[in-house]
């Protein structure tokens, strides 16, 4: 096409796909490239804007690496990991959420009534629920990966003090449907701000802050898999969540347990003297 101009270089981009080209690819790129072309027109985007936004990404990339998505994190402080999870939520489900870019894969097993928190001198937290389907039946055979941060906001990839699989473990749930564990209680922290989204942030003039939470990938033959994470109640960011993690089903509160009642079943019975945090979550499964 010799004569591409502003008007037709949607169209002439098009044609210059090949005809066996995947149909979903195509739809895809089609939109993409539309709005992308419309969105440079809409605002009259500059050269200097254009290569400002180049090397942005290009720095993002940079910084890319088996511990550190910034991409991933750009795309959370977007919204646009936030949509796409809204777009494919099926109802009747726990809402999944955002994955985040801290998730490490390969984490041990961890027995129900396993312990997270070890030595650490802090607040007991017990978490439990059951992985149910739809009918509020539990399922068996379920693995439910867990995940959060240490008591200084840090998860175990940004933190050299940590071992690499600290505050990590995966359950598998019997016939119960049952995972429950102990922990410290996650505290809210701000997401990475040395890279180029620290400079997005302050650009915007947006703080960096995210409410505190657990995070689960639940998995089991037959349903979909669930990302997800859970807030509780009086956290001062719920409502301001940088990356719009939160859902409304997603919030739970914590329980203030007093001395003496630590149940049995867990690898800290018998060793929590004092007063303890409960919270108790199911998390309910749709199927494939």
């Amino acid at each position: 096409m010799r004569n591409v101009t502003k008007d037709n270089i949607t169209d002439v981009f098009m044609g210059y796909m090949g005809e066996d080209t995947n149909p979903r690819l195509r739809e895809v790129m089609q939109s993409l490239v539309t709005h992308l072309h419309a969105f440079a027109k809409e605002v009259n985007l500059t050269h200097a804007e254009w290569q400002m936004g180049v090397e942005f990404l290009e720095r993002s990339g940079a910084m890319c690496d088996a511990e550190r998505h910034e991409f991933v994190l750009l795309s959370d402080v977007l919204g646009l990991s936030s949509l796409v999870d809204m777009i494919n939520f099926k109802p009747g489900g726990t809402s999944s959420s955002v994955l985040g870019p801290f998730h490490i894969s390969g984490a041990p097993p961890l027995p129900i009534g396993g312990d997270l928190r070890g030595d650490l001198d802090a607040p007991v937290l017990l978490a439990q629920g059951i992985v149910k389907d739809t009918d509020g039946q539990p399922i068996a055979g379920a693995t439910v990966d867990i995940w959060q941060t240490a008591p200084n906001g840090l998860y175990s990839s940004q933190d050299p003090e940590q071992g690499t699989y600290s505050f990590h473990g995966i359950q598998t749930t019997g016939a119960d449907g049952r995972y429950a564990f102990t922990s410290v209680k996650p505290v809210e922290y701000e997401v990475p701000t040395d890279g180029p989204i620290g400079e997005f942030f302050e650009a915007c003039g947006r703080h960096a802050w995210r409410p505190s939470h657990l995070h689960f990938i639940v998995k089991a033959d037959g349903f979909r898999p669930l990302v997800t994470e859970v807030f509780p109640d009086d956290d001062a960011y719920l409502d301001q969540d940088t990356v719009f993690g939160v859902r409304e089903d997603l919030v739970m509160s914590y329980w203030h347990m007093p001395a003496g009642t630590f149940p049995d079943g867990f690898a800290l019975s018998g060793s929590v003297d004092g007063p303890y945090l409960q919270v108790d979550f199911d998390l309910t499964l749709v199927e494939a």
